[in-house]
């Protein structure tokens, strides 16, 4: 359900943009593009998981449709990691969890500037379908050592991700630089918050949420048809 009210609000947004823009004295645009970069991830546990960001890549194609003056739409297909880095206090450990996700965003594009050089603000949904995860420890999961900090959440340790499919909303913003007619250098940052968790939330269960929050920084072609 929030979902649905975050892409009937994304909606509304886009048919007032319409309504607003002029058509007269814009041409429209078409654009697709290839990009990389890296990623900085956490995962919002509830209980609490003591964390610092986990580093990933990024990188995929993109689709870009500009019609109006100052606004446009994008489509993208990208292949993402996410997870979370633990961390121990005063114990010598160390345990990270990668996810690995091909990721669909569908963002309403926002700019300013002129055809050389353009700022820009991106925004919208996002759905991801894990293709699969791994772990780096340097203890035995299945013979745990005796932590110092007895608040630990131990049963992460062998919990399957329940959920292979992740949704949430993306918010960034960048400049965009146009080389001759045709090609464009682009640099964004991002950040991505799942509404979804990756484990199971029942009453019963260790965690009552456990949701995805991605920051991306990427360096993108774009070629201008």
């Amino acid at each position: 359900m929030k979902l649905l009210r975050y892409i009937l609000l994304l909606s509304a947004v886009v048919t007032l943009q319409t309504g607003w823009a002029q058509r007269s004295d814009y041409e429209p645009e078409f654009t697709v593009g290839v990009k990389g970069g890296t990623t900085l991830s956490r995962v919002s546990f509830t209980p609490t998981v003591t964390q610092a960001l986990l580093l990933g890549y990024t990188g995929g194609v993109s689709v870009r449709y500009i019609e109006e003056k100052y606004f446009g739409l994008i489509a993208e297909v990208n292949f993402t990691q996410a997870g979370w880095n633990e961390t121990f206090d005063t114990d010598p450990y160390t345990y990270s969890h990668t996810l690995n996700y091909v990721t669909v965003p569908f963002l309403t594009h926002f700019f300013f500037g002129n055809r050389v050089v353009r700022g820009f603000i991106n925004a919208g949904p996002q759905i991801g379908f894990l293709l699969g995860d791994s772990y780096k420890s340097s203890f035995d999961i299945n013979n745990l050592p005796e932590f110092s900090q007895k608040s630990k959440v131990k049963e992460i340790y062998t919990m399957d991700i329940a959920h292979k499919i992740d949704y949430g909303i993306m918010a960034g913003a960048g400049i965009e630089f146009r080389i001759r007619k045709s090609h464009g250098i682009v640099l964004e940052g991002r950040y991505y918050y799942g509404l979804g968790d990756i484990f199971k939330n029942r009453k019963k269960d260790v965690f009552s949420a456990s949701h995805n929050q991605i920051i991306t920084i990427s360096l993108g072609y774009l070629y201008h048809f």
